[in-house]
This record gives structure tokens, sequence and C-alpha cells, in this order.
């Protein structure tokens, strides 16, 4: 639970991250930082996939006094990003011990519960209602849905649930597509890059209609991602910036 007193800026936040591995861009961060602030005490903030710690100290620096903030993540070494899909335990305990290391220097680790599993099997561990979830964890398409489907549940009406890869990793796309698009319990906020945010709120008739209109809006994002991620994997940087790709990295 969240013992903060005095909250830092978002602008010293990101300052404090900038140095820690992993995959959020700057307006990825703001978005995680405003949901996060609008958790009011006493309420609960779950994150799913946690790697070194990245959004993990956003998320524990923006959550207001109060407030439970719960990260899941097995460090097993696996579903570290792409193409860094097999278990290796040795990299596992070395992402964990750095995730601690990371998160004590930002000043939270006293403030974050983790758990330490995977998250199908962490699910006794968080008790509802959840006010805000963001989903980071394995991007395949069953492990993805089940992270939705599952710990979506849990998430109060006029929660938030926030989703990293939307609109980029195939198996998040289908899972988005199954349980988002024509959903009658979750309207759209909007993206920053692949992450979306969406709210939960009942729905019914011509507003699912255009809530999925207005997720299908982010269709071409996806496809031009789709592009950058086979030109990088043939070694093809001209082809990615061709389609707007302005780094090395993998889209995010």
């Amino acid at each position: 639970m969240s013992t903060q007193t005095t909250a830092p800026g978002f602008g010293e936040t990101l300052s404090s991250v900038s140095d820690v591995e992993g995959w959020m861009t700057d307006a990825q961060a703001r978005r995680l930082w405003d949901a996060a602030s609008r958790v009011g005490a006493p309420g609960r903030i779950v994150e799913i996939g946690s790697f070194r710690g990245r959004s993990t100290i956003v998320l524990a620096r923006a959550a207001p006094a109060g407030v439970e903030v719960v990260a899941i993540d097995p460090h097993g070494g696996g579903d570290r990003g792409p193409q860094e899909i097999t278990p290796d335990a040795t990299r596992g305990d070395e992402d964990f011990r750095t995730f601690h290391a990371n998160l004590q220097r930002a000043g939270v680790d006293a403030a974050v519960r983790h758990v330490r599993r995977m998250s199908d099997d962490a699910l006794g561990e968080v008790q509802p209602p959840i006010d805000m979830l963001y989903v980071d964890g394995a991007h395949r398409y069953g492990p993805a849905r089940a992270d939705i489907e599952r710990y979506g549940a849990r998430v109060r009406p006029g929660g938030s649930l926030l989703v990293h890869d939307c609109y980029n990793a195939n198996g998040v796309m289908l899972a988005q597509l199954r349980l988002l698009f024509g959903s009658s319990n979750y309207r759209y906020v909007g993206r920053s890059g692949s992450l979306a945010e969406y709210r939960r709120e009942r729905l019914t008739g011509l507003e699912r209609v255009r809530n999925a209109l207005h997720q299908a809006g982010g269709l071409p994002y996806f496809v031009r991602n789709s592009f950058i991620k086979v030109a990088l994997v043939a070694k093809q940087p001209r082809l990615a910036r061709l389609f707007g790709h302005d780094t090395g990295h993998w889209p995010y």
C-alpha cells in the first residue's frame, strides 16, 4: 500500500525511470500516471507484467496515499520482450533482483506488493474490486485473453483498464478484437501509441457499435506496426523507416 505523503511530480518520476530498462514511451507513462492518480483511497492498482519496474515505478509514484499497488510478475526469464519468449531461470532471477533494486532506488519498493507468480496462478492473491488494471503480461493470444478476461472482471464500475501492445502484438490484438471491440462492459477512452485505455461502463445497442468503430480507427496503426516488425526481423531498417519507424527498436 502506498505510504507516500508528498507525491513527486510526473517530470521527476519520468527522469527517475529514464535508465530503467523497459518498453514504455513518455506518452504512455503519462497515461499510466494520470490513470493511477485518479484512484482514490482505499483503492487498488494491479499491474500484470512488471519486468524491471519501469511502469511499476510510475504507478507507485502516482498512486495517492492509501492506494494498494500490486505488481504481478513471475520473473521467470521468459516473455521479456520481442523474440524473448523461452523461460530462463538465471535471467529471471536477475530481472527479479534488478526490479526490486530499481524500485528501492526510486523509493517505492515498500509501497508495492510484488506477487512473483504467473498471472493465472496469482488471481487468488488479488481481492476485488480493482480500481485500475494495467495488462502487460505475455503477449500471446491465450495469456493475453485470460489476463483481460479474468482480471478485467474484477475491475469495478468506473474503473480503468489499460492494455499495452494493443494494435501491435498479434496475440494482444486478437484478444482486443475478441473481448473489447464489441464489449458491453468497457468503453474505449483512447490510446498512446500501443497503450489502449478503457473505462468500465455498461454499454448497450448503438453505444457498442460506436465503441467498436472508435477502436477500429486504430487498425491502420496495427497494419503499420506489422510491416515495421517484418522489416526489422528481415534486418531492413530502411524499409522500416518508410513506414514511419524512426528508431532501431521494436515499435511500441
